[in-house]
């Protein structure tokens, strides 16, 4: 029996019907949420916020279906059991967390599902990726933070969304990866100049945070959102299964080890300088906390953090019983349209049924291949510029 699950989770056949039913299910609800933002949003955002949490909630569920119940992934969260009792779920929080894998975004979802804020999780990310069907048009009509990686451009931008955010009724999560981009060994050794360059902390296994959207978002955090949760993700590197989205796939589980320590809001500076200093410091512990996991395969043994019991948290049905329904919806009549097509006896029909079929292994590859580290922006590969050398490139360009 096991050897035919197996099977069936590696063949192209089921992916094929997976990517169906989410991208016809995205798109519907992409719709839906449009409908919502333009004609109820402008007078009860109250009730968009509402109605829009489920929306998202069946669109990411989806994915978080993949990890969870396709290949059977887990996790094991590390944090103080008071703490996690009292506010984890319960709360507005700002999630700052460590961008090193294919899949953390991914791992951080089946954490935010299991404490049940997944239908309002938030991030900064790509102005463009807000044009992609699917999950770009669903972060859009979520009111994610969308920057186009030029400070000056974005800080309005950001002062504007987050207040907007931070209103929402229920419990919302609010994504940065400070690092500005995923973790690789060209992009460390490029901080790794510009720390040195500029006196700051070398860090082995972080790039250099970059300080102004998060001293940006400050402002408007303050009296909204009471926490910040510092967040660390890793994968025991003994682990024959590598964390990419490919393995997932498959049906070959991996389990993350997440550290998350609740810190009070009020406990950061109000001075932005002393802010600055405040998340470098956050980082310089991030990084013993990793170098502890990566060395002795726990957070505590060298990084000097006292230690707390790991979990795990229960798994929730929700998203099984989601995925389930949305195949049912799309998969009935989407997989007769092909085999009336490709069945047809017409060359014109059974070509039109093929190229359905390739367009939809063609959203596959792509969507994965978007995941890659070896996909990842180019955005921090060269040292990030100084003050000064911002200031004269914006004089040669406007003379």
């Amino acid at each position: 029996m096991s050897s035919i699950l197996t099977y069936v989770k590696k063949s192209p056949v089921s992916h094929l019907l997976m990517t169906i039913t989410f991208f016809i299910s995205g798109i519907i609800l992409n719709i839906i949420q449009g409908s919502l933002y333009y004609f109820l949003r402008p007078f009860c955002k109250f009730a968009y916020r509402k109605l829009n949490y489920y929306l998202c909630y069946s669109l990411y569920s989806q994915l978080v279906f993949l990890a969870e119940w396709w290949s059977g992934s887990d996790l094991i969260v590390y944090s103080d059991s008071d703490n996690f009792k009292k506010y984890f779920g319960r709360e507005h929080g700002y999630l700052i967390m460590n961008h090193t894998y294919e899949i953390d975004w991914l791992i951080g979802w089946i954490f935010c599902d299991r404490v049940g804020v997944l239908g309002n999780c938030k991030a900064y990310a790509k102005k463009s990726i807000q044009y992609l069907p699917t999950m770009g048009w669903a972060w859009k009509f979520s009111e994610s933070v969308f920057l186009e990686r030029n400070y000056e451009k974005d800080k309005d931008m950001i002062g504007r969304q987050v207040a907007e955010i931070a209103q929402y009724p229920d419990p919302m999560f609010l994504l940065l990866f400070a690092e500005g981009t995923r973790f690789t060994e060209d992009k460390h050794e490029a901080s790794l100049i510009f720390a040195k360059d500029k006196g700051l902390p070398l860090l082995k296994r972080h790039l250099t945070p970059r300080t102004k959207g998060f001293i940006s978002s400050l402002a408007q955090l303050r009296g909204r959102v009471p926490a910040i949760y510092n967040i660390e993700l890793c994968f025991d590197t003994n682990d024959s299964v590598k964390p990419t989205v490919m393995n997932l796939l498959m049906g070959r589980p991996v389990t993350g080890h997440m550290y998350i320590e609740r810190v009070p809001l009020d406990s950061v500076p109000e001075d932005e300088e002393k802010a600055s200093l405040w998340l470098r410091e956050l980082y310089i512990k991030k990084d013993r906390l990793m170098d502890s996991f990566l060395t002795h395969g726990d957070w505590f043994t060298s990084s000097g953090v006292p230690k707390v019991e790991g979990r795990r948290l229960p798994r929730r049905p929700y998203s099984l019983l989601n995925m389930v329904c949305w195949a049912l919806v799309t998969l009935i009549p989407m997989v007769y349209m092909l085999i009336k097509l490709l069945t047809s006896g017409s060359t014109f029909y059974v070509s039109i049924g093929i190229l359905i079929i390739f367009i939809f292994f063609f959203v596959l590859y792509q969507l994965i291949g978007q995941t890659k580290i070896s996909k990842s922006s180019s955005y921090g590969k060269a040292a990030p510029s100084t003050p000064d050398k911002r200031d004269a490139e914006e004089k040669n360009k406007s003379s």
